[in-house]
Order: structure tokens, then sequence, then C-alpha cells
């Protein structure tokens, strides 16, 4: 099989034009959603990783 990069590249030209890209307003929205739960998730992580620290040192009786 040969290898044609001329041929390759008007075939990814071609697939490429067949690609449903998203509007501007759907990649902000996508985007600010990814960070909204970006943080939603830290603070979650962060109040169970805390809860947890306590329980155990609690239960093992260490002083801080």
């Amino acid at each position: 099989m040969a290898l044609n990069p001329g041929k390759f590249l008007q075939e990814v030209r071609t697939e490429t034009n067949k690609v449903s890209w998203p509007s501007r307003r759907e990649v902000v929205i996508t985007t600010i959603m990814v960070f909204v739960m970006v943080a939603v998730s830290s603070v979650f992580f962060f109040a169970a990783d805390q809860i947890i620290r306590i329980l155990v040192t609690f239960i093992l009786g260490i002083q801080a």
C-alpha cells in the first residue's frame, strides 16, 4: 500500500468538513460548566478529607 500525502490531506479536509463544530456560545457554556464542576468537586473532596481526618484522629486518639 503506497502512501500518498496529497490524498491523505484531501481525505482529512473532507472529513473535517463533515464534523459538526460547536458554536462559540456552546463552547463558553461548556467551559463554564467544567469550571463549576471542578470547584464543586474540590469543595466536596476537601470536606470529605477533613471529615475523615477528624474521624481517624478521634478513633486513634491522636492529639494535633
